[in-house]
């Protein structure tokens, strides 16, 4: 067995959430370790939509990726939100906010693509070993071993602070993680979508009876994220594309014209969950990794980033002596449980009341939303929320 001791924090996933906190670390003059399970680039052609907020926008532009990335994002101008069979709609400008944008959407693979390349043009203090899976985490009082497997040898490296920033990893064999989960019992089908209309850089979000669905202006198509039971998603799935086009339709309504094509489909079991540390010190849990949200309102892969940025901030004001101590960890959970703890019931709140067909539920929504189209204090709150996380 090889033993290693290194002074600094080590990250566990080099994804997005990982590499903004590596990168973060950097620009603070902190050095870093991180490991990833994959080789580099495996991610590249991963067509996955992301929705950024402003917010998110603003924090690459301070690390120098929004410059990288910019091209391949498509701009979210405008939102436009309504409600199947009944009446109720509601509007949100950029412009009524003095931003350039709402959101922006960009794949997952060209995000990997900007992020790897501004490690390439600043490489100072970040270590980043590929292609080595995590294999066990220990916590004691003093430091995180991670114990991973190199040439048939098992290696363990030693740090005062280990984050868990691999939103893929299975957390259940680690002592101490324990995680709290709902699931709704719902599937969302995601794939591109090809309208007879162009997006005009409209993103819609339309709430059914069998539950959320979003339209999201992705190059010159459409991300297509429709939601609902699984069996319900069964059936859908199991149409041929004119079918599949016809029912999208027919869900949808005519605010983009006809459907004419639809891409891959792919598909995902929708839940709620919430870790929970047992131990307090030397390891802490980030991004999807530590809460993972119901698509509804884009803002998952955003609270990431921003428990990335408070994180980093965090680190910063602890001397290297104190990294990954319990009250400097405690510090950090207390700073971001508002926003992850709103951001959780927000979203369960919108499942609940919006995907439902109970007798006056649909009055309320609509009652609900077209209170929202007149009042800019409330759409003006909603997206600093979405935003920013307050």
């Amino acid at each position: 067995m090889l033993r290693e001791s290194i002074d600094h924090p080590v990250i566990i996933g080099a994804g997005p959430v990982g590499l903004v906190l590596a990168l973060s670390l950097q620009q603070l003059g902190l050095p870093v370790t991180v490991l990833e399970a994959q080789e580099r680039g495996a991610m590249y052609g991963d067509g996955r939509a992301l929705a950024l907020s402003y917010g998110t926008r603003l924090e690459l532009e301070k690390l120098g990726v929004w410059a990288l990335l910019e091209p391949d994002v498509t701009p979210i101008e405008t939102i436009h939100i309504s409600q199947q069979k009944g009446f109720g709609r509601t509007l949100l400008h950029a412009r009524e906010q003095a931003i350039p944008a709402l959101g922006y959407v960009v794949s997952y693979g060209a995000l990997m693509r900007a992020l790897d390349q501004c490690l390439d043009e600043r490489p100072e203090g970040i270590a980043v070993r590929y292609g080595l899976p995590v294999g066990g985490l220990t916590v004691d009082a003093g430091s995180a071993e991670i114990s991973m497997a190199m040439l048939a040898e098992i290696h363990t490296l030693c740090s005062p602070l280990a984050i868990v920033a691999d939103g893929g990893r299975s957390l259940d064999a680690i002592p101490g993680l324990v995680r709290e989960t709902k699931h709704y019992g719902h599937d969302a089908l995601v794939g591109l979508v090809k309208a007879e209309q162009p997006h005009r850089y409209i993103a819609y979000e339309r709430f059914t009876p069998k539950g959320p669905m979003a339209l999201l202006p992705n190059g010159d198509q459409f991300s297509l994220v429709w939601t609902g039971e699984q069996a319900y998603i069964d059936q859908i799935n199991a149409l041929d594309d004119a079918a599949f086009l016809q029912a999208l339709h027919q869900a949808f309504g005519d605010r983009v014209g006809r459907f004419l094509h639809i891409g891959k489909r792919g598909r995902f079991p929708l839940k709620l969950s919430k870790l929970t540390q047992t131990f307090p010190a030397h390891c802490v849990v980030i991004g999807n990794a530590a809460q993972t949200m119901h698509p509804v309102a884009g803002q998952g892969f955003n609270v990431g980033i921003r428990d990335a940025v408070a994180l980093a901030k965090s680190i910063r004001e602890t001397p290297s002596s104190a990294w990954g101590v319990a009250s400097m960890l405690d510090h950090y959970r207390q700073s971001r449980a508002q926003d992850t703890g709103r951001g959780l019931l927000f979203t369960d709140f919108l499942v609940n009341v919006f995907s439902n067909d109970l007798i006056g539920v649909g009055l309320l929504r609509g009652a609900g939303l077209g209170l929202l189209g007149v009042l800019p204090g409330a759409r003006r709150f909603l997206i600093n929320k979405m935003s920013y996380g307050r």
